[in-house]
């Protein structure tokens, strides 16, 4: 066995300093990477051989790449090629696009541990309605709200928690707590910022995407990441101009539901929904989780397989979970079989819940645009602190403007509601996705509506698939759990890490 590090990130510092004291070079580019890896299936050489070829000889790399990429239709090669962006100043609107690309990561500023100073991004589509000053105003109006609560609820944790407080280093967690409540006032518009790893094929359907864009904001992103990555890598984003499928499809889809709403006269008042609803499952979802897990070990077909999980009694199929179950530890990801079964629900988020949830990018979210007519979540402290009236007084001022700008603004009038407002989200998950965003987001350190909205996704999957969801749950939970199931301790228990306080609501 030979094992070779091929290369890995660096700041672009550190890549200039290296040019500056070096002769003019063309290899400084992932591009080789992808051509030499390409080259794999078709060339017996070794792969340390193939990329000192692609470096030595860049031009015919690049046009390597294209010929594979464009005529031969493999985009996979692209993907060894990977960039690393800062995105500062975005809004938080805009983010929420950037993140619904699955394979890409991103870490994001956070508005629950960073005290935000009141920077919003100016749309360029208010600019153009002529509606600046009201927007300032409104977007000083909610910062100075947000300072206002941040004062009254950091005393308030604090008074509320003195035990805890009384040690210093936990009234981070309170002042944190103080944080993320306020945050509920900010709107859309205001700036964060995020580093993101991406590879080239993503990137490029990212940009793609982007020229096509509703947001102003998004199209002038789609075209300073192109600038950049193309200089580097220009063999690597040829598929970049707006296609129409993605530019016109959801515009024809509206026009059509529009036309048949009018036709059919539906009954007025969209009804609200519950905030989580568990709209389609198997029926049978526990025996085919089992029936998968059978064929996996058994070898027998999937019919052979399905039978003997329909002959077996309530105890065995309990005791087959188990044996699934046994050697997990709180950290583990189930077996990939979980996957074989789908749970979807509808969900009514709010801002500040979306952000999260939007996150779990392996899950499949359809978000509807975000509707005032829903209502706003208000945090439980705020009405603690009695400061309800001035919480809705600054959502009435919102959803005035917001009122103001939609019907000639559309997606970007948006801009100006809050992290309190509200959407309605389909999202499907398989089993296994569904016990990742439990562990996660039910634990005791998750932000509480997060959490709750977890509680209730988690209690609805027991429900229909009580077997597979018997260790559903926060990571604080899992020895509970556990010992519910075995009657003994879990292998390893979760460190004092995963078990800090709670804020309820």
């Amino acid at each position: 066995m030979k094992v070779l590090l091929a290369g890995y990130n660096l700041d672009t510092t550190v890549i200039e300093a290296l040019a500056e004291n070096s002769p003019p070079r063309l290899d400084l580019t992932p591009e080789t990477l992808s051509a030499a890896y390409a080259r794999i299936s078709r060339d017996p050489r070794p792969v340390d051989e193939l990329r000192a070829e692609a470096r030595n000889e860049v031009e015919r790399a690049r046009r390597s790449n294209q010929t594979i990429i464009f005529k031969m239709g493999h985009h996979s090669v692209a993907e060894h090629a990977v960039f690393n962006f800062d995105l500062i100043g975005l809004s938080r609107l805009a983010i929420e696009a950037v993140e619904h690309f699955r394979l890409a990561s991103y870490t994001e500023k956070s508005q629950r541990y960073v005290k935000l100073g009141g920077e919003v991004v100016v749309p360029e589509e208010i600019k153009e309605a002529g509606k600046e000053d009201e927007f300032f105003y409104l977007a000083r109006r909610q910062h100075e709200l947000y300072q206002f609560l941040y004062e009254r609820l950091r005393p308030y944790f604090l008074n509320q928690y003195k035990d805890v407080a009384a040690n210093p280093k936990n009234q981070i967690i309170l002042d944190n707590w103080a944080k993320e409540d306020a945050r509920y006032v900010l709107s859309l518009a205001t700036q964060s910022q995020l580093g993101m790893t991406v590879n080239a094929r993503t990137l490029e359907l990212m940009i793609r995407r982007f020229t096509a864009a509703k947001l102003k904001e998004l199209r002038n992103l789609g075209k300073a990441l192109y600038e950049l990555a193309s200089q580097v890598a220009p063999s690597l984003l040829l598929f970049t101009a707006a296609s129409p499928y993605e530019a016109l499809t959801y515009d024809d889809l509206t026009r059509e539901v529009r036309a048949l709403k009018a036709r059919k006269k539906l009954p007025k008042g969209n009804a609200r929904p519950k905030p989580v609803l568990l709209l389609n499952f198997p029926q049978q979802g526990d025996d085919y989780l089992l029936t998968s897990l059978v064929y996996r070990v058994s070898g027998l077909s999937f019919a052979a397989s399905k039978k003997l999980v329909a002959a077996m009694t309530t105890k065995e199929k309990r005791q087959l979970f188990r044996a699934s179950f046994r050697h997990l530890e709180f950290y583990d990801r189930l077996l990939r079989e979980f996957e074989h079964v789908d749970l979807t629900f509808e969900l009514m988020v709010s801002a500040s819940c979306f952000a999260q949830l939007k996150r779990h990018r392996m899950a499949t979210l359809t978000p509807q645009p975000y509707d005032p007519s829903l209502g706003v979540t208000i945090p439980p402290s705020i009405k603690k602190i009695r400061a309800t009236r001035e919480f809705l007084a600054i959502m009435k001022q919102a959803e005035s403007l917001y009122r103001q700008l939609q019907p000639s603004l559309g997606e970007a009038a948006a801009y100006v509601l809050t992290n309190a407002h509200r959407r309605r989200v389909l999202f499907k998950a398989n089993v296994r996705e569904l016990y990742h965003v439990s562990r996660l987001r039910e634990d005791l350190s998750a932000q509480w509506d997060i959490r709750k909205v977890a509680g209730q996704i988690t209690c609805l999957a027991k429900k229909a698939m009580p077997l597979s969801f018997c260790l559903a749950g926060g990571k604080d939970a899992f020895p509970k759990l556990y010992r519910r199931l075995f009657g003994a301790e879990p292998p390893t228990k979760p460190p004092e890490l995963f078990k800090p306080l709670s804020q309820g609501g």
